[in-house]
């Protein structure tokens, strides 16, 4: 992305001032469809109430009470059609407050606890989503997350726990640029999506969708169809032609052995249409939005003709099936199920909903991926609209490399987050870290293997430039023991080390951050083991950081120059009290600050 086409974009006070404006919109017109909303609501109570009392008068043998039973039983069921589509805005302006609310969180950085934590993606033998913090209250996942749908929550988690090759994150850096200030669109998805994250189970639709046709061939149609004739035939005979009842009750009984015979594989048929019709015409709404809306970008245009299938659009196609089963439905009514029974209207139907299975229900599951796909792109979008400052980074071919200036953590807030330059390959490969408690060296890591995930998922980054080459990624900043499984901390370390050595064989290079390499053995252990390792993956191309409190483990360093290169985080204690600059210095630390924290806390040392 040019500088010129990031400097269009409104700053954090603009998108702020934006989303505000909204709020205060949509707060006004929430509360005006809420009042007549439970104006209604009152007045529908007290049409019930008459429609009672018009109806003991009427019992009682009065012909006014008749009269006025009517009108009041009519009054009754306007009140209920008028009443539900004030309802629906009412709910859907609710959202909206909803939606703007927590946009103004996440500009303003108090979006903790408000959105989706996704903790149903945390794997804890993922190489780095527990370590980089991605899922989980106040995770990089919440942050970024705006999809509604489950299947755009899912896509936009595989980015995150996947990175991307080159030419993908191309792509969605293009697509991302041109939902970045669709506002409207990300609005109207939320509004939709959010039914639909309630009311449809993507896999259970898709896959009813995609069973195979069980009411097939050419036979059924054509006998059912003659049935209907006969059928139609014998009741306009005994109705206007004197024929008598014997004709009729004769295909009666015909229909009735028919209906029996294909009873089994017509319910087969329709066994889970109620289930599907209101998943299918929330799918519907959904759809229609997005083939609305005209994009350019590559990516974009892709899934958009994936909601297409042989010219028709998707939408028509969900909305010719609803219709059926609304027909189908019909059949229930208590008046006209005679009639249906004649006619075999349900067999009809279930033909009908079982060829546009076999014409289009397998492309229901591309339907639903692409609408999740652009959910995840447009939450991308919003990120990148809220984040004006952060650029999309810039990713090469070739080997190993990560090179950025003023890199900050993602999930700290602009005006806390401390920022520095972080150099890796092709000369320097290893920076070991070094530092007191506290002073940021964890908080690097995290810094770097954040961004990377932002940067291979095809997101902005928190940083002035950063340039990178497709990475694989490996961690172990939380890397915990585990009682039920019988390993120790120190076990399970060295079984994430194993993993991550494993994948530097990979086909991508790997990007490593460790942070107190084996600290649970004894220093000559600790420095052996380190050593090993780094030096196994400096040979497979790798490149990373370790961060120690072992000043032996930093003479590394000297050792496997000009490949790796010390560099520490200072500390100051002024008026008993500790003081952080969480600036990277060239180097080896000088002193260590554990003893002074034992004694600030009132520890007798």
């Amino acid at each position: 992305m040019a500088e010129s086409e990031r400097s269009e974009q409104p700053g954090p006070s603009g998108i702020r001032e934006v989303y505000t404006h909204r709020l205060e919109q949509r707060r006004t017109t929430h509360a005006s469809w809420s009042y007549w909303d439970r104006r209604l609501s009152d007045i529908r109570l007290a049409a019930f109430f008459a429609v009672v009392a018009c109806a003991v008068w009427a019992y009682q043998g009065s012909w006014i009470g008749a009269y006025w039973l009517g009108g009041t039983t009519a009054g009754f069921v306007a009140l209920l059609l008028a009443h539900e589509p004030i309802r629906r805005r009412a709910d859907r302006t609710r959202r909206a407050v909803d939606f703007y609310s927590r946009g103004l969180a996440r500009v303003n950085g108090q979006w903790a606890g408000t959105g989706v934590e996704g903790t149903e993606f945390l794997n804890l033998d993922h190489p780095y989503a527990a370590d980089l913090d991605l899922f989980g209250r106040g995770s990089l996942f919440e942050r970024i997350c705006t999809a509604r749908t489950r299947t755009g929550e899912s896509i936009l988690a595989s980015w995150l726990l996947e990175p991307a090759d080159r030419s993908t994150i191309a792509e969605r850096h293009e697509a991302v640029a041109e939902l970045r200030p669709r506002l409207d669109l990300r609005e109207d998805l939320e509004l939709l999506g959010a039914q639909v994250r309630t009311g449809i189970d993507p896999e259970a639709l898709a896959a009813w969708c995609a069973e195979p046709r069980v009411l097939t061939g050419w036979g059924l149609p054509v006998v059912t169809i003659t049935l209907s004739l006969l059928g139609t035939a014998a009741l306009v005979g005994w109705l206007f032609l004197n024929w008598g009842l014997k004709p009729l009750v004769l295909v009666a009984l015909v229909d009735l052995i028919a209906s029996v015979l294909l009873s089994r594989r017509v319910h087969h048929a329709i066994a889970e249409v109620d289930r599907r019709t209101h998943d299918l015409v929330l799918l519907a709404e959904l759809l229609s939005r997005l083939e609305h809306e005209s994009f350019q970008a590559s990516l974009l245009r892709r899934l958009r003709a994936q909601m297409e299938t042989e010219g028709t659009p998707a939408s028509t196609r969900i909305r010719r099936l609803a219709r059926r089963l609304t027909l189908l439905d019909a059949a229930r009514n208590q008046f006209f199920a005679p009639l249906a029974a004649l006619w075999h209207w349900t067999t009809h139907l279930a033909l009908a909903i079982d060829a546009w299975r076999g014409d289009a229900g397998s492309e229901v599951a591309h339907w639903i991926r692409a609408v999740g796909e652009i959910e995840a792109l447009c939450a991308l979008g919003a990120y990148a609209a809220e984040n004006p400052a952060d650029p999309f980074p810039d990713v090469v071919d070739g080997p190993a490399l990560f090179e950025a200036e003023d890199l900050g953590h993602p999930l700290i807030a602009e005006d806390l987050c401390i920022r520095n330059d972080v150099t890796l390959g092709p000369e320097v490969r290893v920076l070991i870290v070094s530092g007191s408690n506290m002073s940021g060296k964890s908080t690097l890591l995290r810094t770097v293997g954040a961004n990377a995930v932002l940067a291979l998922a095809g997101a902005p980054v928190r940083a002035a430039r950063l340039r990178l080459s497709p990475l694989a990624i490996g961690a172990t900043l939380r890397v915990q023991d585990s009682l039920q499984a019988g390993r120790s901390r120190f076990y399970a370390e060295i079984t994430r080390v194993r993993q991550i050595v494993t994948m530097a064989r990979g086909p991508l290079p790997l990007l490593f951050l460790f942070d107190e390499l084996f600290h649970g053995t004894n220093s000559h252990d600790r420095t052996v083991g380190a050593g090993s390792v780094l030096r196994s993956l400096l040979e497979s191309g790798a490149l990373g950081l370790i961060t120690t409190h072992d000043l032996s483990l930093a003479r590394i360093a000297d050792e496997l120059a000009p490949r790796a290169l010390n560099v520490h985080f200072e500390d100051q204690l002024r008026d008993g009290q500790m003081h952080f600059d969480y600036r990277m210095h060239p180097g080896v630390v000088e002193h260590s600050n554990a003893l002074a924290l034992m004694r600030a806390i009132g520890l007798q040392v």
